[in-house]
């Protein structure tokens, strides 16, 4: 039997997936995605990464507001696809969903599970310090991320690697590592293994509240905080009234008062050790290294910032 695949994602880390399976030759019948969003400013509508490629590609793609409509579920059952391969696409997949279909709903998912189960595990990971991070392949039930895991990678977590650097090399490996394993799932050979339920730990979704940076922690976690809402949203510090996000930075053993600038390559003091910014943004502007930033805007030594 050959695979019949429903594809469902909607941000940039979907898109390798859907990519590598439209290279390999597998059957996508058809793409699930979110439908677009007015942007922030103005009344811009902004299609999502994944409805950007089926046009671009000439994929056939639906972008319905909710799978919860008689509607919507007989025209999913009326595709008659065996599997379906779910990559962030940003909403719970209904129970009768999950029974119709013969190889159940994969799931490419950004952590080692039980791990991070949740909305942002590539985020609580970094700020958690988390010494490694990894994809795992799974079976999705009723409960969020806890069905059987067919296969997982691992890899060393870097410290001075942002959130965008490390979604971006997990969403290729995990791409890769799910088109290894669908010929075993194809065949009926597939040995997925439960979860210890115990060892669970949950990525909630990041609230904007605890987006600014707090400079009377240890510069490990300021750093942790700042590489893993990079660059969205980011964290951020005021100055002058003006709110500004880093984007990169890195740690020195240099000591001094938390929040105080330290020398003129703005070097911030925390709880213990500073943090080198590297790259900021200010409102409304274009990301900038420190050197570009400092010759439109000084923040001299002696400054705070809060």
């Amino acid at each position: 039997m050959s695979l019949n695949i429903a594809f469902m994602g909607t941000p940039e880390f979907s898109v390798p997936t859907l990519d590598t399976l439209i290279k390999n030759k597998f059957n996508i019948v058809k793409v699930y995605t979110q439908p677009p969003k007015k942007s922030k400013r103005g009344q811009k509508i902004n299609p999502s990464p994944v409805e950007e490629y089926c046009k671009t590609n000439k994929i056939s793609f639906k972008n319905p507001l909710t799978l919860n409509s008689t509607e919507e579920f007989e025209s999913f059952r009326d595709l008659n696809i065996n599997l379906a391969v779910v990559v962030a696409y940003g909403q719970i997949i209904p129970t009768n969903y999950l029974k119709i279909v013969k190889f159940g709903f994969i799931n490419v998912h950004a952590s080692l599970l039980p791990r991070w189960r949740g909305a942002a595990p590539i985020q609580r990971a970094i700020m958690n310090e988390d010494k490694k991070i990894g994809i795992s392949i799974m079976k999705i039930e009723e409960k969020l991320d806890s069905g059987p895991v067919l296969t997982t990678k691992e890899f060393e977590l870097d410290q001075n690697a942002t959130h965008g650097d490390i979604e971006k090399k997990i969403s290729i490996e995990g791409a890769n590592l799910l088109v290894q394993n669908l010929k075993s799932i194809e065949a009926g050979e597939a040995n997925f293994t439960n979860q210890d339920h115990s060892q669970a730990t949950y990525a909630k979704k990041i609230d904007k509240q605890e987006t600014k940076i707090h400079w009377k922690i240890d510069a490990k976690k300021v750093l942790a905080h700042i590489h893993g809402l990079s660059p969205s949203p980011g964290a951020w510090f005021e100055f002058e009234g003006e709110r500004f996000k880093i984007l990169r930075a890195k740690i020195f053993s240099e000591n001094g008062k938390p929040g105080y600038v330290l020398d003129e390559n703005l070097t911030i003091g925390c709880g213990s050790n500073s943090i080198q910014i590297l790259e900021l943004q200010r409102q409304g502007k274009s990301k900038q290294t420190t050197k570009e930033f400092l010759l439109g805007k000084k923040i001299s030594k002696g400054s705070i910032i809060i």
